[in-house]
């Protein structure tokens, strides 16, 4: 008996012609290899579907394209060697392909000032196209920090100076009394507010790129910041927080143009768009501030 041969109903012309500008898979399970490690990731990836009379693309060939990311490390190249795979594997189906990975990438973290350290995960996104205008390569990466309130600080110091002179007027100024009111609930009557916040920072590569610069996205705004959250810590590392925190006084809008300042100056970007969200402990809103250069 011959084998009976497998219908094909992709190949069916469809009922209303037409073309659509992307058709693919989300949310597909892969490990890659990034920032010297092995992650797993999340992708989309998709083509366009330009010939209106075909009824679909081949969403196999896409996905076992794929499995050339578990084997080297993810890249520029490596993604426009993939995406040239997607269109090979659809000619005169397809002119457009992109690919969207997303995770966590972990890296280690040492301590303000003893040497512990421990490991804080980064979410990223990294998104490929390959069209008409030519191959562009975006990174996309959350960094948490805290940031202090400078309004709330200048109110805390006025009522720690109301204290003081309510304490000590027409008295002497005693050295020792003096360090104990600084160190009791009775002299600091009132302190600042914080809040973890978050910035997402999303950069365009320049289009020579050859490596993905996602730890050092990361490293530029951290060290913008000043008050990266920590992992592992000591007393003396939450004591040295602290001072970070009072000498890094900042709105959203003060840790959105840091950052702008900051990404300005990595020539490895062609162009950026950055948000931070301070999500208040005063309010039960959260404040927020975003910037962009070049984004379009």
């Amino acid at each position: 008996m011959n084998a009976l041969t497998l219908p094909d109903i992709a190949a069916q012309i469809p009922v209303h012609a037409q073309p659509l500008d992307w058709v693919g898979m989300q949310g597909i399970a892969l490990p890659i290899n990034l920032a010297g490690q092995r992650v797993h990731a999340h992708a989309d990836v998709g083509v366009s579907l330009d010939d209106g009379n075909a009824r679909g693309i081949h969403m196999s060939r896409l996905y076992l394209a794929l499995h050339a990311l578990e084997h080297q490390a993810l890249s520029p190249v490596t993604l426009q060697q993939l995406l040239s795979a997607f269109l090979d594997s659809h000619q005169d189906l397809s002119q457009q392909a992109s690919i969207t990975l997303r995770g966590e990438v972990l890296l280690s973290r040492p301590a303000l000032v003893s040497p512990l350290a421990g490991w804080k995960a980064y979410p990223f996104e990294v998104r490929a196209r390959q069209d008409s205008c030519g191959f562009h390569v975006e990174l996309q990466v959350e960094v948490a920090y805290s940031s202090t309130c400078p309004c709330s600080a200048a109110l805390a110091r006025q009522l720690i100076q109301q204290r003081f002179i309510e304490d000590f007027a027409g008295r002497p100024l005693d050295h020792a009394q003096l360090l104990a009111w600084l160190s009791s609930p009775q002299g600091i009557v009132a302190t600042p507010h914080s809040q973890r916040s978050t910035a997402t920072l999303q950069v365009r590569l320049q289009a020579d790129s050859t490596q993905l610069p996602l730890v050092e996205l990361i490293n530029a705004a951290e060290q913008a910041l000043g008050t990266a959250v920590q992992t592992a810590v000591k007393r003396a590392d939450e004591q040295a927080f602290a001072l970070a925190n009072g000498q890094n006084l900042m709105f959203c809008e003060d840790a959105a143009r840091r950052l702008h300042s900051a990404l300005r100056e990595q020539a490895a970007f062609s162009a950026f768009h950055l948000r931070v969200v301070h999500a208040e402990s005063l309010h039960a809103h959260d404040a927020v501030a975003a910037s962009a250069w070049n984004w379009r």
